[in-house]
């Protein structure tokens, strides 16, 4: 080995590697769903008669000066909608993304990537609002959401069509490659369905469960709804969802929950 080899080489050994960007995590209210038939979210008929509200919650994560989306809701047109009675379609959302986030100083062009679990309305809602950023989602729900008579295409439009950057995912997908944003591969719910593990610097490991289970008794009892598109993927991507839980210590935030909402800072405070 040359002197200059030797050199560089005890250089590269006592340097200490890069400090890994920050990052911040705020939760964001996408809306509330009126679900008067809990049994859809069981195809063993565990919740007969019962009914639930559910919440629908978008994230915001800031990594270093870049801007992620997790997920956006339900659409606009729920603005100002009632839960129930006259004009109720089942969802109200109070305030839209783009406004959420002016209120954090955050211009909604600064968005550079938008992640979104899977293609349910409830989950792409309000994607269309960021055109410039890069959508990443599950390769085989792109595929599902491009089939003939898809009715699931609309608010992914604009990436579909070539106009916007798409990056299909497969498996799980390290967003800024430092092993603090990454997106989990959980099929089952859809055939492309993840979740999201957040590493904070204070809170440690955060786990935003997407769709893997919708609230907190259908998480303890491994319930799967009956419109999941494959049952053993369910069961499997729940098991391992709960495994990371345990091994991580992970504050494990079921999307669908109310009860959950609590486990973050209430806006506009964040985690870190």
């Amino acid at each position: 080995m040359t002197f200059l080899a030797v050199t560089l080489f005890l250089v590269a050994a006592v340097t200490p590697a890069a400090s890994p960007s920050p990052v911040k995590l705020w939760r964001l209210d996408c809306g509330v769903i009126q679900e008067d038939d809990l049994n859809l979210f069981s195809d063993t008929y565990a919740y007969v008669g019962r009914s639930k509200q559910l919440s629908a919650a978008c994230y915001l994560i800031k990594h270093g000066e870049t801007y992620m989306l997790w997920d956006t809701g339900v659409s606009t047109e729920a603005l100002g909608k009632p839960l129930r009675g006259p004009g109720a379609t089942g969802e109200s959302l109070t305030r839209s993304l783009p406004d959420q986030l002016e209120r954090l100083g955050v211009d909604p062009k600064q968005i550079e990537i938008v992640g979104i679990s899977h293609y349910h309305y409830d989950h792409t809602g309000q994607a269309a609002l960021f055109p410039q950023a890069r959508l990443l989602m599950g390769k085989d729900d792109i595929t599902a959401v491009r089939a003939p008579g898809s009715t699931r295409a609309k608010p992914l439009t604009h990436w579909l069509n070539g106009a916007g950057k798409l990056e299909e995912i497969t498996g799980d997908k390290d967003v800024f490659g430092d092993g603090s944003v990454v997106m989990l591969d959980l099929p089952g719910h859809t055939p492309g369905h993840h979740g999201l593990l957040v590493k904070l610097a204070k809170q440690g490991y955060v786990l935003l469960s997407g769709d893997v289970a919708h609230f907190e008794e259908n998480y303890a009892t491994n319930g799967v709804p009956i419109f999941n598109t494959d049952r053993a993927q369910s069961l499997a991507s729940l098991d391992r969802f709960k495994g990371l839980a345990k091994n991580l210590r992970a504050t494990v935030v079921i999307q669908h929950e109310q009860a959950d909402i609590a486990k973050l800072p209430a806006f506009p405070a964040y985690a870190e």
